[in-house]
């Protein structure tokens, strides 16, 4: 099989100054991407700047003969989104692949979380994947090519202890990679979404040495590369990834129950249901919400309406 190569294409890889950002931006750099490194050089709850960390990754790749330049802005700010995407251009010319991985943490239980904790903590993995993707998106829809990666986690999808807001703002990406694929479609720009599980600044002290080990987050980034090619024409797809095992996740809808809307539609009627409701056997996909709303309930009201 041929090498899956990206020469002639740009790459913005956000938080890449470390952990999965980086050995993101290295290996699309080592198969000839033309990448831009952004890092603020923060700490891990979003706090202090440096452009140490986006430089070294820089440095990294010229000194194995490849191309890249480091930017420095936060993603959180809408100002800072477009000078990340203006980067690419001035640097390149264009922008080809948007590899959202920027985040930071602020764990608390929710009882405890303070209204600067969640709004920092969506400003930076929500808001800021809208800052950077769109400016990008629109780059990509004159070029009538792209690829965009958003990095979700296990966290908003199943849930975890003390992370409201870092799961909230993890599930609604999901959300945006459903709509970005819908209107990206035409103009061959495929979305797709990772929940990855890897050593980073932000694992650190949270997963137990011995499950760090085997994380390493070079195990992640082939994934990422290929959702990235050319050759990859997957959209609207989520996947969790991690110390080598890749899966894809996918969310789906019973068969449900259609009580009698003129008569039965009662809390009663609800509870007399309610293991029907539940149940998820024969379960499957949608496409979108259109085919959702006219498989489950324009199909049974058409057939009532015609008896």
């Amino acid at each position: 099989m041929n090498e899956i190569r990206f020469d002639g294409r740009v790459a913005i890889v956000t938080g890449a100054g470390g952990g999965l950002g980086r050995a993101h931006a290295l290996l699309l750099a080592s198969r000839g991407a033309k990448v831009v490194v952004n890092d603020l050089g923060g700490t891990r709850d979003g706090t202090g700047a440096s452009h140490n960390m986006a430089d070294l990754v820089v440095q990294e790749i010229r000194n194995a003969g490849g191309e890249a330049v480091a930017n420095y802005d936060g993603v959180d700010t809408l100002a800072g989104g477009e000078a990340i995407v203006r980067t690419a251009v001035d640097a390149f010319g264009k922008v080809d692949i948007v590899i959202n991985n920027a985040g930071i943490l602020r764990d608390r239980a929710f009882h405890n979380l303070t209204e600067e904790d969640w709004d920092r903590v969506l400003a930076v993995h929500l808001k800021g994947a809208f800052n950077v993707t769109q400016p990008a998106f629109r780059v990509m829809r004159q070029n009538s090519y792209g690829r965009v990666v958003l990095t979700s986690s296990a966290s908003g999808i199943y849930g975890n202890f003390g992370q409201s807001n870092y799961a909230a703002a993890k599930m609604a990406l999901i959300g945006l990679m459903n709509v970005l694929e819908l209107e990206g479609a035409r103009y061959n720009i495929k979305v797709n979404t990772i929940a990855p599980v890897a050593a980073s600044r932000l694992t650190v002290d949270v997963l137990p040495p011995p499950i760090l080990e085997r994380m390493k987050p070079e195990l992640v980034s082939p994934l990422v590369a290929y959702l990235s090619s050319e050759e990859c024409q997957e959209s609207g797809s989520i996947f969790t990834v991690g110390g080598g095992y890749i899966s894809r996740i996918a969310i789906i809808e019973g068969n449900g129950v259609f009580l009698d809307s003129e008569r039965e539609v009662t809390i009663e009627a609800v509870r007399r249901s309610f293991l029907q409701v539940k149940d998820m056997a024969g379960a499957r996909e949608f496409a979108d919400l259109n085919d959702e709303i006219t498989t489950r309930v324009f199909s049974r009201i058409m057939k009532e309406a015609a008896e």
